[in-house]
């Protein structure tokens, strides 16, 4: 929930994030990019989504979730899709970053931007799901301050958990 007056957040078309990041609003071309990129990792590997059902919903113009890419000095590297008023903050739907770029810190710094756009516009949280299995999700969440809150059994598979995590805004 964005506080009266407060500014809102991911509303732009495009953001610096750093001075080698930038998320800009994903192109109709870049959704096909983001469907291939997801459909080899987890989750959406595990759970067998195809890449033509992960363009479809990259390709969706959903108000209050804009769909950016991640580009790492222009270079498309990933994707990322936020709700943007969830539970009193935003939820991050999909974060993603193509295996090459890994390990090298974007990650970290989207997130901080998230949280920084988050607290500006006075949200109360940053809300994100990791399926049970996904370890180095989870780790990587907890890592930057993200607290297990909730298990949702079989949400999308009989047999499998997704893990919410919140991370609580000092506002």
């Amino acid at each position: 929930m964005a506080i009266t007056g407060a500014p809102t957040p991911f509303t732009q078309a495009h953001y610096r994030v750093s001075p080698t990041i930038e998320l800009t609003l994903l192109a109709p071309f870049e959704a096909g990019q983001a469907g291939v990129l997801c459909a080899s990792m987890d989750p959406w590997a595990r759970y067998r989504t195809t890449a033509g059902e992960l363009t479809a919903f990259f390709s969706r113009n959903e108000p209050g979730a804009p769909r950016f890419a991640i580009r790492i000095k222009g270079q498309f590297e990933g994707v990322l899709v936020l709700k943007s008023n969830w539970l009193a903050g935003p939820y991050i739907q999909t974060l993603a970053i193509a295996r090459i770029a890994q390990g090298q810190g974007a990650g970290s710094q989207v997130l901080s931007w998230i949280d920084a756009q988050a607290r500006a516009a006075q949200a109360r949280n940053v809300w994100v799901a990791a399926s049970d299995f996904n370890t180095l999700a989870l780790g990587f969440y907890e890592r930057h301050g993200f607290v297990r809150v909730a298990d949702i059994p079989a949400l999308l598979q009989d047999g499998r958990d997704e893990v919410l995590l919140r991370k609580r805004l000092s506002v």
